[in-house]
């Protein structure tokens, strides 16, 4: 792929692939996590548990109970705070796609990893779509069709989704002519 076309891309991104993941002759082009849009909503779950326990904790009157109802309500908003916050916060940090000159790569998981890779060679089609809100905040859903079994792969919630879908479109395309080349030169 053209300097011209990598230096076009500008989405948030994650720490580089090492390179022994890689295979020879396969570069890293670009490494994201979802579009930040995915925490909003976790976001506004951590303001409101807080605000209600630390409410909660100042009109709780004095006397026996005080002290066991402030730590209950501290026990529940941290819960809380862990399921509604945290965990979305860990899943979206440790989902990510990789686009190299050979494969699109998919990786989720916060305890246990799980992993999809497309080559480029089967992908046939790549298109993308984004209402006025996504517009507003660039971002967009990707969707990636593949021959063979898997079919049809729809991504949410990626950053600059236009420019995404151009470099994959753009790496296909490269990719195709390199196996052409290759084959018109005997190589395997």
């Amino acid at each position: 792929m053209s300097g011209e076309h990598v230096a076009a891309i500008h989405a948030p991104m994650c720490r580089m692939a090492r390179a022994d993941q890689l295979s020879d002759g396969e570069q890293s082009v670009l490494i994201l996590h979802p579009h930040w849009k995915t925490l909003l909503r976790p976001s506004l779950v951590l303001i409101v548990v807080v605000a209600v326990a630390l409410t909660l904790v100042v009109v709780i009157p004095a006397g026996r109970v005080a002290e066991p109802a402030r730590i209950a309500v501290g026990v529940v908003a941290l819960i809380a705070v862990l399921l509604g916050f945290v965990v979305p916060f860990l899943r979206w940090q440790t989902t990510s796609y990789q686009l190299t000159t050979r494969r699109l790569s998919l990786r989720s998981g916060i305890l246990t990893r799980s992993g999809r890779d497309f080559p480029l060679i089967r992908i046939s089609d790549v298109s993308f779509s984004h209402g006025p809100i996504d517009r507003l905040l660039g971002c967009g859903r990707l969707t990636v069709e593949s021959a063979g079994e898997h079919g049809q792969l729809v991504l949410n919630e990626i950053p600059e989704v236009e420019k995404v879908q151009a470099a994959l479109f753009q790496l296909v395309e490269d990719e195709q002519q390199r196996l052409a080349r290759d084959e018109r030169q005997g190589r395997p």
